[in-house]
């Protein structure tokens, strides 16, 4: 059966490369797969047989003239512009990334089940909990768990207005509200592109709510040559867009420069070539430094990941069973960070304390110490048995059989 399968991701790659995925794969098993998101991404959509539809692109941040957008006015706007694509496509089914409210709102609109994809890790806590993005880890005392249930009164005030304000949205479409916290996220299906092994236990079911392992897609480019040798190698992969100045790169190459280990590390297009924020970065001869690298080639070949912990990066390390060390920049890579110390495949440091010395010591921690490749090891025997679009595609499918 060809199911026709409306596919939404209005951002940047971390949230449109895992829509891209799945849609990828469901167009390989034989449905009509249309995916919206930025212009950007229209020719390697195209290329991978679905079907592309531009995505509007509101102003959200203040520009000269224009008032910006707030996520919910953005977001009720896109509703309503989506209305002629969902009407053309008549979806059988609509996979929304969780960013992604408009596709979600216009296909409620017209009937079409909604399904949404969680591209990291699943934001909805429990009882006890520390707040999500602190990087504090759940208490082990009940001194500490009193702590973090107080401090969870306050910030469940902040999503009720969360929630007033989507309420309110989906009146603006002429939608009935939804009940409790974290409305955005679909409770008829929730797929969640991340793994078991870096979810804290938890006591409360989630409901039609899928843990399914990451959701994979990388633009196409060519091979990059390894730094010779055989040490070990130590890939160095930042953020594209958390450090502009190359702070972790300098950190890196300098605390590396003379150790025992190859070094591979990629500024990933945040500048040319030989500058970051056009201050020359000195490549020590154990290292090399590249505009951009595939991970699927380099990642196999490393001992060590070394990066910003955002979801993507993390989780293609450790499908390849590789250690991280991660020095956390910014909003859920804090998280991130966390969960990876508490799983045990890899450490973290906090990034005002990130130094050449500091990141010198955890590398050669991470390299010395063999536990952290046994636990890294164990998540890439998960994903191996079935990575997020093995998982997801058949889920959608049945989904979408339902209607």
């Amino acid at each position: 059966m060809s199911r026709r399968l409306l596919l939404g991701a209005f951002g940047d790659a971390g949230h449109a490369f895992p829509i891209m995925a799945l849609g990828r794969r469901l167009a390989e098993r034989g449905n009509d797969v249309w995916v919206q998101t930025w212009d950007r991404w229209q020719a390697d959509i195209e290329a991978a047989g679905m079907r592309f539809a531009s995505a509007p692109e509101y102003p959200v941040f203040p520009q000269l003239g224009q008032r910006p957008l707030d996520h919910y006015e953005a977001a009720t706007r896109a509703a309503i512009d989506t209305l002629p694509l969902v009407d053309e496509v008549r979806p059988h089914a609509v996979v929304s990334d969780i960013l992604t409210l408009g596709p979600a709102l216009a296909g409620e609109l017209r009937g079409a089940p909604v399904a949404t994809l969680i591209p990291h890790l699943d934001p909805r806590g429990e009882l006890g909990w520390p707040p999500f993005s602190s990087g504090a880890r759940p208490a082990r005392t009940r001194a500490g768990r009193a702590l973090w249930e107080r401090l969870g009164l306050r910030v469940d005030r902040s999503l009720d207005q969360g929630q007033d304000e989507l309420n309110r949205a989906r009146a603006t479409v002429g939608l009935p509200p939804v009940p409790g916290h974290h409305g955005g996220i679909s409770r008829q299906l929730a797929l969640v592109g991340s793994v078991p092994q870096l979810d804290y236990p938890r006591t409360q079911p989630r409901v039609n709510t899928h843990t399914v392992g990451p959701f994979v897609w990388e633009p196409p480019s060519g091979d990059l040559e390894l730094p010779p040798g055989d040490a070990p190698l130590v890939v160095v992969a930042p953020s594209t867009i958390q450090d502009p100045e190359g702070d972790l790169l300098r950190a890196a190459l300098h605390g590396l420069a003379g150790a025992p280990v190859r070094v591979l590390a990629a500024h990933n297009r945040v500048s040319d070539a030989d500058t970051v924020a056009s201050e020359p970065i000195d490549v020590p001869d154990n290292a090399t430094l590249v505009p951009w690298m595939r991970y699927s080639q380099v990642m196999p070949e490393a001992d060590v990941i070394l990066c910003h912990a955002g979801h993507g990066t993390l989780l293609r390390a450790l499908s390849y069973g590789k250690p991280v060390v991660a020095i956390p920049a910014a909003g859920d890579m804090f998280e991130n960070a966390a969960r990876l110390a508490w799983s045990g495949a890899g450490l973290r440091l906090p990034r005002r304390l990130a130094g050449a010395r500091a990141v010198r010591s955890a590398v050669l921690t991470a390299l010395s110490d063999p536990s952290y490749a046994t636990k890294a090891a164990e998540i890439a025997a998960w994903i191996a048995a079935g990575d997020g679009v093995d998982r997801a595609a058949p889920l959608v499918e049945a989904f979408a059989d339902r209607r």
